[in-house]
Order: C-alpha cells, then sequence, then structure tokens
C-alpha cells in the first residue's frame, strides 16, 4: 500500500511540477486582457493543489478497487493521457503563447477527467467523486480561456512579438 502511495504522489508531483515549469506568468500574459470573474492569480497555486492530493487519494483508491491487471492497465492508461492533456493545456497557452490552441486542447482534457470518473465509478464511486472538483475547475478553466481568447484574439504570430490586441 505504501508503494502506491508513493507512486501516486511523485506521479502526481510531476504532473503539476511540469504544469507548473510551463506557466509563465510574465508581461505577455499580465497584457492579456481578462473577464471580470478572473480567479486572482493566487488562487490558482491552491486549487490546483487541492485537485493533485484529491487526484492522487482518487489515485490509491481506484488502484486497490481494481480486480484485475486489465483494471488497472486501463487506469494507468486513462491517467497517462490525462496527465499529457494537463500538461499539454500549460504548454500551449503559457509557453507557446497560443490560449487558441489550448482552447481546442482543454475540450481534450476535459474529456479525459471524465473518462476517469466514468471508469471509476463502478470500482469506487468516491475515487470517482473525488475527481468532480477536478472537472469543475477544468470546466471553469476552459470557459476562461474562451473568454481570453475572444478578447485577445488573434494569437498567430503574435507570441514572438508579445503583441496583444491593441497594442503595437
Amino acid at each position: 500500500m505504501i508503494v502506491t502511495i508513493i507512486i501516486a504522489a511523485v506521479a502526481t508531483i510531476c504532473v503539476l511540477g511540469a504544469g507548473g515549469a510551463l506557466t509563465e506568468i510574465g508581461p505577455w500574459y499580465h497584457s492579456l486582457r481578462s473577464p471580470p470573474w478572473r480567479p486572482p492569480n493566487w488562487a490558482f497555486g491552491p486549487v490546483w493543489s487541492t485537485i493533485g492530493v484529491l487526484t492522487c487519494i482518487a489515485a490509491v483508491l481506484i488502484w486497490r478497487a481494481s480486480p484485475t491487471p486489465w483494471d488497472k492497465t486501463v487506469t494507468l492508461g486513462l491517467f497517462a493521457i490525462n496527465a499529457v492533456f494537463n500538461i499539454l493545456w500549460s504548454l500551449f497557452f503559457f509557453k507557446l503563447k497560443r490560449p487558441d490552441w489550448a482552447l481546442i486542447e482543454v475540450v481534450f482534457l476535459w474529456l479525459s477527467v471524465l473518462a476517469l470518473i466514468l471508469d471509476f465509478y463502478p470500482r469506487s464511486p468516491l475515487a470517482a467523486a473525488l475527481l468532480v472538483p477536478y472537472l469543475i475547475w477544468v470546466s471553469i478553466a476552459s470557459v476562461l480561456n474562451r473568454a481570453m481568447v475572444r478578447l485577445n484574439g488573434p494569437f498567430m504570430g503574435r507570441a514572438d512579438r508579445g503583441l496583444v490586441k491593441g497594442q503595437s
């Protein structure tokens, strides 16, 4: 059991760390227009930390509730897909400065969280429930992403210059 907890914790830290490393809150980001309802920057860290803890607990619960190697393989595959989409969103939005690409990608991130919930529910309703805040947060992030694209687009060719709408 302790090995499962350690592996889940390390995997969670790696995914959140990779996303965090790609998140550059600099002049480009600060120059973007945001909707008035955007959460304050300080809120993102605690929210993602909470989601990470809940996801880690869900991973341990579902691993213990998985009766066959096939169930465990499917679970690992779904977590791996989710991790890739989680990291890609930060890459597209922050590193490549392409919120428009991130807006397309976030659909896949959202679907990957939903797939985890649907896969977990028959084996562990609690593990599935622990991922609901993740799905809610990605839903909020999706709407925020869309608003930022609408307020600031188009983005093609602007990442290199660091320009946003209304600047020259």
